[in-house]
């Protein structure tokens, strides 16, 4: 019996693709003449605190909470009427999502996280285990992806941390200090593009090009430069990128993307197995089926997906995304990272004159600015007293205001820090 891809699985219901088949604008007031931004009445955060802590996790729209609102609506009556696990409006996100980064669908995987999308990697390239190769990354990477690699390299992989510079024009990861540790036997390279720690930004081109002159990958953490940096994966010659959808795309815990380079994916093992990763299946073991092995055949998908992809979608999430994503598109992620850059140029002027010394270098592209902080409790004080929410570490501040925010939030913050 042959079984189509259509008609294996039900999952999604139809009423929330056709409900919003058009994506219905957000009511826009006080913005910019430049940037069409800030978007203040998209959003109702500003209701309960004054939020600069969008690298934290950015908050739903509302258009994207009423789109998520409509998906439980329809789950709650229990109906499923669209046949295929590949729904329109999964489509749409993973298309979106491609656009977004100058990729196409097929090299777009959804994942669980960022950190899945990293280990997936790391298994699909074999470096798991020790061997005749290196791995490079940084101290500025995700803090998730450190424990990653430390614990490869007590299993005995050769992996090279490099160390940040520390000085008071920001920290940074200088290249030369890179290029020390890249070898002919290096097989991978693994970076964040904008540091969760204080944004500092890799030239992913200068990366992509000294990992592919000694043969290795690039793999890139995009959590927080996605939805507020423009990617082009195609022309910085990134090998793989992930990103989950909670920060700067708008959307929730439980879903993100995995890009992987059309080129490469027949180069690497399959480490998991799932129904995700073909398009028909063919049974030999019931009365009536062709015969064939036991207990079936399959059609296996040579796309991202079909290597990656290992489980159900987060539906909610899907449902978010299918508004975010095309809404940060028609806002423009250039207008989006010059609306934050100037907002963040106020905190880089007047917070070293608080005492507060800025520690994110003047070329950062990300929305994060960094700060550090002498006084930890003594700061969270203030910024309670004065209800506002940034994210606070010990000896250091991270500042990230996103497009609802304006010049009003950044002065209250100042203000109770003053």
């Amino acid at each position: 019996m042959k079984v189509t891809r259509r008609s294996f699985v039900k999952v999604i219901p139809a009423a929330l693709v056709t409900t919003h088949s058009g994506i219905s604008q957000p009511i826009v007031t006080g913005t910019s003449s430049e940037t069409g931004l800030p978007v203040r009445d998209a959003f109702v955060t500003q209701q309960f605190e004054i939020c600069l802590n969008n690298a934290r996790w950015h908050p739903l729209s509302i258009a994207a909470r009423k789109a998520t609102e409509d998906y439980l609506e329809y789950k709650s009556r229990g109906i499923w009427n669209q046949n295929g696990i590949t729904s329109p409006i999964s489509i749409l996100v993973r298309e979106s999502f491609a656009k977004l980064i100058h990729a196409t669908p097929n090299e777009i995987a959804f994942v669980q996280s960022t950190t899945t999308g990293e280990n997936l990697v790391v298994s699909a390239l074999g470096l798991t285990q020790p061997g005749n190769f290196n791995i490079v990354t940084e101290a500025l990477h995700f803090e998730g992806s450190l424990y990653l690699y430390t614990e490869l390299k007590r299993r005995g992989v050769d992996v090279r941390i490099v160390k940040p510079h520390i000085t008071d024009q920001g920290w940074s990861i200088d290249k030369a200090d890179i290029e020390k540790v890249v070898d002919q036997n290096t097989r991978l390279i693994a970076v964040s593009w904008v540091s969760m720690i204080n944004g500092f930004t890799h030239d992913v081109g200068w990366l992509a090009s000294l990992a592919h002159a000694h043969g290795a990958r690039l793999f890139v953490d995009s959590v927080q430069a996605a939805g507020c940096v423009p990617i082009d994966v195609r022309s910085a010659g990134v090998d793989f990128l992930a990103s989950a959808s909670y920060k700067w795309l708008m959307g929730d815990f439980g879903l993100g993307f995995l890009y992987a380079r059309a080129d490469i994916l027949p180069t690497l093992q399959r480490t998991q197995w799932s129904y995700r990763q073909f398009s028909d299946i063919e049974y030999h073991a019931f009365p009536g089926d062709t015969p064939g092995p036991f207990p079936a055949t399959f059609d296996q998908l040579h796309t991202a997906a079909g290597y990656f992809e290992t489980g159900t979608y987060a539906n909610a999430v899907l449902a978010a995304l299918s508004y975010s994503l095309p809404w940060i598109q028609q806002l423009g992620v250039s207008n989006i990272q010059q609306h934050v850059h100037g907002l963040n140029a106020m905190l880089r002027k007047e917070m070293p004159q608080l005492g507060y010394e800025c520690i994110t270098p003047a070329d950062a592209q990300g929305a994060i600015v960094s700060f550090s902080v002498k006084d930890d409790a003594g700061t969270a004080a203030k910024l309670k007293r004065a209800n506002v929410d940034v994210s606070l570490n010990p000896r250091r501040m991270r500042v990230s205001p996103s497009i609802y925010n304006n010049e009003a939030d950044v002065r209250s913050l100042l203000e109770a820090l003053s």
